[in-house]
């Protein structure tokens, strides 16, 4: 048995109180055999970066970042990844030997693999629309690209946020932005729901016929209850809906590789927190 202290890893945000994400890196610890300790920090506004610091002084070696600092987490980190600098936004911190802080994001890997590999969806060629310009949206928006979409639409309460945010990624596919009230009329074979109203449990100003016949809902939100986008989403008859437990055991997964150069199996946990009450967000 390895007597050595326990490398430190843990989740910042607020809230966080509510987060699964220990629970997930245990589960994946155990599985892999690392010595590892993970906990969640709440960090108020303002006093990110010390935060972060005072984890680092106490053996701290990588953080997951989760609402409201994943674009303070980008600003903070010494070195970024592709993705993580396209995004502006990073949720994930590894805190090198060599001191430096490298910034990764994995929300959109883990969003495209859990729909793709655990629900076998193929996203080449569908409509998708995006709900919400802020940090979660960019973080998902080049692997939702990458996947060759038919368009991909931002649509956000502030018109003039999603059409900045898809001018920095129209070099990727077509993409562009809109208000929310420009959605009528148009149809979506995809809706992918980025919002902050998913904290309050509200649901973004659709219009009616904006789900595609077959269409399939996906919030990045999730809980023990269904939220009220996969609430609206089956008043509209969506094919599939889905909530965000799976993105978020998959995009830890591939934190975990980042720090440990292990992945762990993903699926045992996904069922396992399935049958566990209490779920919160990321």
């Amino acid at each position: 048995m390895n007597s050595s202290k326990p490398d430190q890893y843990a989740v910042i945000g607020n809230p966080i109180s509510h987060s699964q994400s220990p629970r997930i890196h245990s589960i994946f610890a155990v599985q892999t055999g690392q010595n590892l300790e993970y906990q969640a920090i709440l960090a108020e506004p303002g006093h990110f970066s010390t935060t972060v610091n005072a984890f680092r002084e106490n053996r701290g070696r990588g953080l997951n970042v989760t609402v409201p600092f994943k674009q303070e987490a980008w600003i903070y980190a010494d070195l970024l990844s592709t993705r993580a600098e396209r995004a502006r936004a990073v949720n994930t911190l590894v805190f090198q030997e060599d001191g430096v802080a490298f910034g990764e994001n994995t929300d959109g890997i883990g969003l495209v693999k859990d729909i793709k590999d655990n629900h076998n969806l193929e996203l080449a060629g569908q409509r998708i629309l995006l709900l919400g310009a802020g940090g979660a949206a960019r973080g998902i928006l080049q692997p939702l690209l990458n996947e060759s979409p038919a368009r991909l639409v931002i649509a956000n309460r502030t018109p003039a946020k999603a059409l900045e945010l898809a001018l920095m990624f129209t070099d990727l596919g077509s993409v562009t932005g809109c208000g929310l009230d420009e959605l009528a009329g148009q149809r979506f074979d995809v809706i992918i729901n980025a919002t902050a109203a998913g904290l309050s449990d509200s649901v973004p100003a659709l219009p009616d016929g904006v789900l595609a016949s077959d269409g399939w809902c996906y919030d990045l939100m999730y809980g023990d209850e269904p939220t009220a986008f996969v609430s609206w989403a089956r008043q509209q008859g969506a094919a599939r809906w889905l909530d965000g437990l799976g993105m978020l055991v998959e995009q830890a997964a591939e934190s975990f590789s980042l720090w440990r150069g292990i992945r762990p199996d993903t699926q045992l946990v996904i069922a396992t927190l399935r049958n566990v009450a209490g779920r919160g967000s990321v």
